[in-house]
């Protein structure tokens, strides 16, 4: 039943303004709408709504992610809209914050929640 049914993500945020102006301006989505309880986006094909929360911990792991097709270009633009990604002791990150895998590249950075987001590029080696 839900396999043809489209997919709508979630992430919270503290700030609905602040977080307007990240994935509108720097992630380059497009603004649908802002009510007082979420602003809703769209990434592709896919809704992104953005839900108004009183607080929040973020979790230590990819909360939402993007499949692109060169990880390295859009690392260099994030980069230039003042976008800093992450580093994990545990992974062999290159000199990009990317890490490869057998299946890709992977790069992680945060929105102004905190929440953690990825890049992907799929390479299927």
């Amino acid at each position: 039943m839900l396999d043809s049914a489209e997919l709508v993500a979630f992430a919270p945020s503290t700030d609905l303004e602040r977080s307007r102006a990240f994935y509108t301006d720097v992630a380059g989505l497009e603004f649908i709408e802002q009510t007082p309880f979420a602003c809703v986006f769209r990434s592709g094909s896919t809704m992104l709504r953005v839900t108004a929360v009183a607080e929040l911990t973020p979790q230590p792991f990819t909360v939402l992610g993007w499949a692109v097709t060169d990880v390295r270009a859009a690392v260099a633009e994030l980069r230039g809209r003042g976008v800093e990604f992450l580093t994990f002791d545990t992974l062999p990150q290159d000199t990009d914050k990317i890490w490869t895998t057998p299946g890709g590249r992977i790069a992680w950075f945060t929105d102004p929640d905190g929440n953690v987001l990825s890049l992907t590029e799929f390479t299927g080696d």
